[in-house]
């Protein structure tokens, strides 16, 4: 297959990809929800009692979006990220920036030492780690007593119109057709792994896109064919359709949410 997607993992019981963003990182980079500090902040210093002396690990780190919420608290970072597209550009916007560190590693061997973080987070990624062997690590480069941040946000699948048609496009022009939020459920089995002082929390909000924005946004998911494949001019062509057919005034809106979990192990 092109675009570098053929390299595959093994992980929960199912092949994942694991280089399925290869070919997608600067779109990744510039159209990808942004998390807030706003929102996020407030909420882990309250409950988890964070402040800027904890050393934080980002796990799966992409970019560095999330680690960018804790580098505006003051922290120190580790971005663990297993894609060398990623991490590229995750080092070359966070230059110059000492707080932060990238290194090469996965969910389930980061290469971190032994209790060296105060708290292990998780942005869009968890979907990908295979989750018994993620959070043995997790437990082993936390500290003890340490906490674990898993904080999923982008659009949601269900409950508005435009995200819904949004996801029969993507489903139909995938590689395997499937709802490319099936792997979403291991956010739901998380009370079973972080079993002491486990918090949800789910906040609802939009955004509004003009027609460069929702293509970047949808570009940069693992769904979507990259333009040297085949089928790609008939998949444009289908989200433009669905711009035209739901924009007002040049803008799209999808609804987003936050799905914040919050715990620590026994």
């Amino acid at each position: 297959m092109p675009g570098g997607r053929e390299f595959r993992g093994v992980g929960g019981g199912e092949v994942k990809s694991t280089c399925c963003f290869s070919g997608k990182v600067a779109d990744y980079a510039r159209h990808r929800e942004r998390y807030s500090s706003e929102i996020l902040l407030p909420i882990l210093r309250e409950y988890c009692g964070l402040t800027p002396e904890w050393h934080v690990a980002d796990i799966g780190a992409g970019t560095g979006m999330l680690s960018d919420v804790f580098l505006a608290n003051g922290n120190c970072a580790v971005a663990v990220e297993p894609n060398a597209e990623m991490r590229e550009m995750c080092l070359r916007l966070h230059e110059g920036n000492s707080s932060l560190r990238v290194v090469e590693g996965t969910a389930e061997a980061t290469g971190l030492d032994s209790a060296s973080v105060d708290m292990v987070v998780v942005g869009r990624a968890m979907h990908w780690f295979d989750p018994g062997p993620s959070m043995t690590e997790f437990r082993r480069i936390l500290k003890p007593g340490g906490w674990v941040a898993v904080v999923a946000f982008g659009r949601t699948e269900q409950g508005h119109e435009e995200n819904e048609e949004l996801e029969k496009v993507l489903r139909a022009y995938s590689e395997d057709h499937a709802d490319t939020h099936a792997g979403y459920k291991v956010y739901r089995e998380l009370p079973k792994y972080l079993t002491r002082d486990f918090r949800h929390e789910e906040l609802i909000s939009s955004m509004s896109l003009d027609w460069k924005s929702l293509h970047g946004l949808v570009m940069s998911l693992s769904a979507s064919p990259l333009p040297s494949d085949g089928i790609y001019p008939e998949f444009e062509r289908a989200i433009r359709a669905l711009f035209d057919r739901y924009a007002q005034d040049g803008s799209f809106v999808l609804q987003t949410r936050y799905w914040i979990n919050l715990g620590r192990f026994e």
